[in-house]
This record gives C-alpha cells, sequence and structure tokens, in this order.
C-alpha cells in the first residue's frame, strides 16, 4: 500500500509565496515520475508541473518562471515553489506519483499510478 501526503498550502495574498511538499509512503521499490496538478472549481485537473527521478522537469506554460518542481529521492519527495502567486493560481493541488509497489509478499513489484488527497491553495488579490 502507498499513501501520499501533500502539504503547505493555506491562503496568501497575490505575490506571495508557498512551498507544497508531497511524500510518498509505504511498500515502495522506486519513484519514477512525480508531479503536481491542480484544479479549480468547475474546472478539469490540469498539469503543473513534472519531473522525472532523473530530475527532468517539465512545467505548464501559466507558471513558467513562477513555480519550481524538486524532489528527493531519499526522502521520497516532491515540492512545489510557488512564487509571485496570483488569484488564478487558486485551485486544489494533487500530487501524483509513478511508482513501482512491493507486493504483499515481497515476491515481486509493479508500477502503479497514484494520487494524494490535495492541498487547496488560495490566493487572495
Amino acid at each position: 500500500q502507498v499513501q501520499l501526503v501533500e502539504s503547505g498550502g493555506g491562503l496568501v495574498q497575490a505575490g506571495g509565496s508557498l512551498r507544497l511538499s508531497c511524500a510518498a509512503s509505504g511498500s515502495i521499490f522506486s519513484i519514477n515520475a512525480m508531479g503536481w496538478y491542480r484544479q479549480a472549481p468547475g474546472n478539469q485537473r490540469e498539469l503543473v508541473a513534472t519531473i522525472t527521478r532523473g530530475g527532468t522537469t517539465h512545467y505548464a506554460d501559466s507558471v513558467k518562471g513562477r513555480f519550481t518542481i524538486s524532489r528527493d529521492n531519499a526522502k521520497n519527495t516532491v515540492y512545489l515553489q510557488m512564487n509571485s502567486l496570483k488569484p488564478d493560481d487558486t485551485a486544489i493541488y494533487y500530487c501524483n506519483a509513478l511508482i513501482f509497489v512491493l507486493t504483499a509478499g515481497g515476491g515481486g513489484a509493479y508500477e502503479d499510478d497514484y494520487w494524494g488527497q490535495g492541498t487547496q491553495v488560495t490566493v487572495s488579490s
């Protein structure tokens, strides 16, 4: 079993900063890609940023230059540093990870896609 737990969300004024964290735990063999997605009320969930295990990053155009994704493989944790926040950044932010999970008996592993429960980010004008 694998769990992803996000933290760091909150209320901030426009122009401010927040740092989100997502820690994976459980029967993990390895974590491949990790990323952040967000969903505002009435909208589809959208990509914010992704990062491979080797550190290759990708950002949505709307956050380029303002957000930075990083990861600490030893801690099974991914971060999202959000600077120059705008009201349009208001959303629930979800952590995602592609993980090789150990089987219950420890005799093998399988790869699956996991999501956290989300953390609310609210940016006031």
